[in-house]
């Protein structure tokens, strides 16, 4: 491993894994910071899952949860061949630990307050960012020609609000809730599913010891095919939140549990940005 490079990510949902997944297998030392409570519905690929669970293993690879920022604790959690992820989503562990890269892969569309005096080399993934100005770098989120291109100047394209193409569908295969409320899942990620079929329900109310009660909103299949998402049980979101997501193949199961292409195209980008800044 190469301990004299650390590595700080932003976020730990499936992008954000994919990226970071790779730089840890090329032999960098990657820390992962994360909200109180992360909204990923590819639960199965997505290293924030820790923050509840305490680890988190995405192909052969795990994350664990640490609970301060000092560099020891980082270094245990290292020296045991898993990447340390911390809550910080103000990143004030930066400042701190002051890494040589940062990543910001939280993919919220906009910059929600990374700046390139972070480290010497700052990378933004996706649209939010402008290279050059806030970041050194702004890796291509869009599916497309240009999905995962570097920037040096410029900015990603925006967001169209439209999911990507898969199996013929796109907007029709995500699900976003008709109501605010909690979670309680019927089917689970992997399961085939006919258009129509009950998967989840949105109570209005839960209990602290996970008990639903009161009244409750269904929420039916958008299309038949594989439950490739679904966010994580208990979880309270305000109306139109992304919940769920559908994949049309059920021939593509194992995709469920693995790193997308997407975020293994992204996280190769990365991996080129951070050799490139270690050997410049």
């Amino acid at each position: 491993m190469n301990k004299e490079i650390l590595i700080i990510c932003r976020g730990g949902g499936d992008l954000a894994t994919g990226i970071v997944h790779r730089l840890f297998r090329a032999g960098y030392q990657v820390l992962i910071l994360e909200t109180a409570e992360p909204a990923a519905i590819r639960r199965q690929v997505s290293f924030c899952e820790a923050v509840y669970e305490g680890t988190a293993t995405v192909e052969g690879v795990t994350a664990e949860r640490i609970y301060t920022a000092k560099k020891q604790a980082v270094e245990e959690v290292l020296q045991r061949g898993r990447i340390p992820l911390l809550v910080d989503p103000d990143g004030r562990s930066i400042e701190v630990l002051k890494p040589d890269v940062v990543v910001d892969a939280i993919i919220a569309k906009k910059n929600l307050g990374t700046y390139k005096e972070m480290a010497p080399l700052v990378i933004g993934i996706g649209p939010g960012f402008v290279a050059g100005k806030d970041v050194h770098l702004v890796v291509e989120s869009m599916r497309g020609h240009n999905l995962a291109r570097i920037f040096t100047t410029g900015s990603a394209l925006p967001n169209t609000g439209i999911p990507g193409n898969i199996g013929g569908f796109t907007k029709e295969r995500v699900l976003h809730a008709e109501t605010a409320g909690y979670m309680k899942n019927i089917r689970q990620i992997g399961d085939i599913v006919e258009k129509g079929e009950e998967i989840a329900r949105i109570y209005k109310k839960m209990t602290e010891d996970g008990t639903f009660s009161g009244s409750y909103v269904s929420v039916e299949a958008s299309i038949s095919g594989i439950i490739r998402g679904l966010i994580r049980e208990g979880y309270h979101f305000q109306k139109g939140f992304k919940i769920a997501d559908i994949d049309p193949r059920e021939s593509e199961l194992a995709n469920c549990f693995t790193i997308s292409d997407k975020a293994r195209s992204i996280g190769g980008s990365v991996l080129e940005a951070v050799c490139g800044y270690v050997n410049g």
